[in-house]
């Protein structure tokens, strides 16, 4: 007999449906997979055959062959388990072809019958909804994140014999549902917060026009300036998350397996910072099983590289086409997957090795040479898409002894949303949502300047030995400086901070 069963696997961050066509012919016993099956598959047989045996039915000594469509992409995961039991029980007669159809299953099953949690629950979800599925079957362990997708119904299963039951109508399984606005409501309490932060106040000036315009921002100072201190506080002062962008980070996390049990949706905007030693395929994403890389795993959030020059030279550059395209894109010889990355960077680093060029307190012990590089780890190009870089100096002691309570994040955050409101109104009609994203078409129709601020911009190329290509970031960061002053046009005061913003073109930095 021929049984069918719907099931979904993940391709990069989006789902698909995977037919689990189950035929049981009379012959020599025997247990057959094909379509592309990975060894995880493969091994699906003997986990359902005891399943089966665990939960009180008989396994059929014929040859059972399972097949899994479309069968030119290759399948990972255990997630194919419980469909491929109940496949084989549709088969023997047990469970009604009708019932089956109507759901998405997935979900692992243990030797005696219990349902364990997959990867992927969320896009799975998604995918079933746009199938027209009346609902979807996942582990109970699942069945929150499932449930994000308000328009199916989510079914929890915990045992094989629990969902037989279900399916030949004779138990019901209550659905899972709950309130999508209440998870926004419960992001407030941040245990960082910039009134932490003694002094510094241009540099978290510095970080407030970065967060409204989305920035990329770098800061230079030497050891135990608060470099770090401060870029932890930036996802403090960023817009709250929009349920489009809180769906797109939490498919991410979902398909690698991040979320735990109680999490059903990534509400706070992601903080990622990994450690210098990190290789490409884990920044950017890879490896023989393709994953996202931390770029992935910072969308819609932030990406901190402390200690930016100490990072691998190509690690730095493969970080080159997810700044400027917001996704990444992993080739392999079957398959070509793109993971999200519309992430803002954040980097600091010292400005030689011994971290005390410049520094007044401190005499710098590095040679001309050394501090070259240093400094030639990061390469132009990427520098050139960072829009912001920032000095950081040593702290004064006044400011550490200082009484006087700093200005909260919350404050700061309602200048950067109104700030963003100015923007999203005036780029409605884009793809596009921040000042930064701007191309050379809009900048020109957004960023037009006066006489005065023609003649300040051209005098800082020729006097202060910017370059050309800094002449665009200028444009957008006085844009944002204006829109967080609310003013509609872009004065030579707005020009002049922005000119600021790119103290490493300058050629008196570098030496």
């Amino acid at each position: 007999m021929l049984a069918k069963v719907f099931s979904s696997a993940v391709l990069g961050v989006d789902a698909y449906t995977v037919e689990v066509e189950v035929d049981i012919r009379r012959g020599l016993p025997s247990f057959q997979t094909v379509g592309l099956p990975e060894t995880a598959v493969k091994e699906s047989k003997d986990r359902v055959k005891s399943a089966i045996g665990n939960s009180g039915y008989n396994f059929p000594d014929d040859r059972i062959t399972v097949n899994l469509a479309p069968a030119d992409i290759k399948k990972e995961g255990t997630a194919f388990d419980l469909p491929i039991a109940l496949g084989i029980l549709s088969a023997t007669g047990m469970i009604s072809q009708q019932r089956l159809e109507e759901y998405l299953i997935l979900g692992e099953l243990s030797l005696d019958g219990r349902v364990k949690p997959v990867k992927g629950s969320l896009p799975v979800a998604l995918a079933a909804r746009d199938a027209g599925f009346r609902g979807v079957i996942v582990p109970g362990e699942n069945a929150r994140e499932a449930a994000i997708v308000n328009e199916i119904v989510v079914l929890p299963a915990t045992t094989l014999g629990e969902l037989v039951d279900f399916l030949c109508a004779l138990c019901s399984i209550d659905p899972v549902w709950f309130d999508i606005e209440s998870l926004f409501d419960q992001t407030g309490g941040e245990d960082l917060d910039f009134s932490d932060v003694k002094g510094q106040e241009h540099v978290k000036r510095a970080l407030e026009v970065a967060a409204a315009g989305a920035h990329n921002l770098i800061m230079v100072g030497p050891p135990g300036a608060g470099k770090t201190m401060l870029a932890k506080r930036i996802a403090t002062i960023l817009p709250q998350m929009t349920f489009r962008e809180a769906i797109e980070t939490t498919k991410v996390y979902s398909v690698i397996g991040l979320l735990s049990e109680k999490q059903a949706l990534i509400t706070r905007r992601p903080f990622r910072a990994p450690h210098h030693t990190i290789s490409d395929a884990g920044l950017i994403g890879g490896g023989h099983v393709p994953r996202p890389g931390e770029v992935s795993l910072a969308h819609n959030g932030v990406l901190f590289l402390d200690e930016l020059a100490e990072f691998k030279k190509n690690v730095l550059e493969v970080l080159r086409q997810p700044m400027e395209d917001g996704e990444v894109t992993i080739a392999r010889a079957l398959t070509s997957i793109t993971y999200p990355a519309d992430f803002m960077l954040v980097a600091a680093m010292n400005p030689c090795p011994c971290g005390y060029f410049s520094d007044p307190n401190h005499e710098c012990t590095c040679a001309y040479t050394q501090i070259h590089r240093y400094r030639s780890k990061v390469s132009g190009p990427l520098m050139d898409r960072i829009d912001i870089h920032v000095d950081v100096p040593a702290v004064a002691y006044k400011d550490l002894v200082c009484d006087d309570e700093a200005e909260g994040s919350d404050k700061i955050r309602e200048r950067v949303n109104q700030c963003r409101a100015v923007q999203a109104d005036r780029l409605k009609r884009t793809k596009i949502f921040c000042n930064a994203q701007m191309s050379n078409r809009q900048i020109k129709a957004y960023c037009r300047i006066d006489k005065a601020g023609e003649d300040l911009l051209e005098m800082a190329i020729n006097k202060l030995g910017l370059s050309a290509r800094a002449f665009n970031r200028i444009l957008k960061i006085a844009r944002t400086i204006a829109d967080l002053e609310q003013a509609p046009d872009i004065s030579a005061q707005h020009l002049s901070e922005a000119i600021q913003y790119r103290s490493l073109d300058r050629d008196n930095l570098s030496v």
